[in-house]
């Protein structure tokens, strides 16, 4: 879906939820930004967005605006209907949300959200004091990178950025003309036109160094019509082709649910630690996920996956050890 249609319907659904009493045509046309000046464009897109939100499962009601004649049909979301029942989550799924609410953010929609409720109540239409947790899934990762990355992409304009690679200690400067971000095993990723290589590359978005600068005009990337963006990172980033294997970690009690998870065995230790043992397949992938965790998960077992995730940890400090 294009960014500005997905931006209208967010605004559109942020409007409707937020309305007191049921809204016409006229209003939802001047409080939602993207709308078409011509009636018979507004009325196509109006009704294909009502219909794509009811296919989402978001409840549009309709009912007359004045209660005393039906000549004039008007439109809401409301808020019982909207809201979810009440969620009990055990510990290790309020940890796994803990996570995605580094992912998705509000602030990158507060300010077309506010646009449009001020819109609203400028046109004398009074709003519920509600929040708008939830209704806001414009993606805000957690890497200082993504910003800048994805509106290079929005606006098809190149970039140049500084790269570290896995198990590098020098960064290197990279061209880039964007062509779509990509969230891969839990890691984003950007993938285009690499001009230094002068073919296709994709970049994990944690191991860009300091800012992303514009390289370019906006407008001047040309993504080609056949690329699979996803694809292009499973090619990059795949699973390694290696033996199963085990190893052993001491994590910090209360730490490292995603580890845990997918645990073959846990034992809590009564220095605060648990010994867990888990299967991996590649050990450079595992190191750098385990990297991640910092000072909560240490490696005992085996020796390769230890220096590996040492590497790592150096590597992102900007150490250089001599052989």
């Amino acid at each position: 879906m294009a960014a500005a249609k997905t931006e209208r319907l967010l605004n559109l659904v942020i409007c409707l939820l937020a309305a007191s009493r049921y809204l016409t045509k006229d209003q939802i046309r001047r409080a939602v930004p993207g709308y078409s000046d011509s009636d018979e464009a507004f009325e196509r897109m109006f009704e294909r967005d009502k219909e794509e939100l009811r296919q989402l499962g978001i409840p549009v009601e309709t009912a007359p605006v004045d209660r005393f004649f039906d000549d004039e049909i008007g439109y809401r979301i409301q808020r019982s209907s909207y809201e979810l029942p009440e969620i009990r989550l055990e510990a290790d799924e309020a940890a796994v949300l803990g996570l995605a609410a580094r992912v998705w953010q509000q602030r990158s929609l507060a300010q077309s959200a506010s646009d449009a409720l001020l819109k609203l109540r400028a046109a004398g239409v009074e709003t519920d004091d509600v929040s708008l947790v939830g209704i806001e899934p414009r993606v805000n990762a957690s890497e200082p990178a993504f910003g800048p990355l994805w509106e290079a992409v929005r606006d098809r304009r190149p970039v140049t950025f500084d790269y570290r690679a896995a198990g590098a200690v020098d960064v290197v400067r990279r061209h880039l003309e964007p062509w779509g971000i990509v969230s891969w095993h839990g890691r984003w990723y950007v993938t285009g036109h690499d001009r230094d290589r002068g073919a296709v590359r994709s970049f994990r978005l944690s191991r860009v160094v300091g800012d992303v600068r514009p390289a370019g005009e906006a407008g001047s990337v040309e993504k080609p019509p056949d690329a699979d963006i996803r694809a292009m990172v499973a090619d990059a980033y795949g699973p390694e082709p290696a033996a199963v294997q085990e190893a052993t970690l001491r994590i910090r009690s209360g730490a490292a649910y995603p580890l845990r998870r997918r645990a073959q065995s846990v034992l809590s230790e009564e220095d605060g630690w648990d010994l867990v043992v888990r299967r991996f397949f590649g050990t450079e992938s595992l190191a750098e996920y385990l990297a991640s965790f910092g000072p909560d998960v240490v490696v005992l077992d085996p020796p390769e996956l230890r220096d590996a995730v040492v590497r790592q940890l150096r590597a992102g400090a900007g150490v250089t050890v001599d052989a």
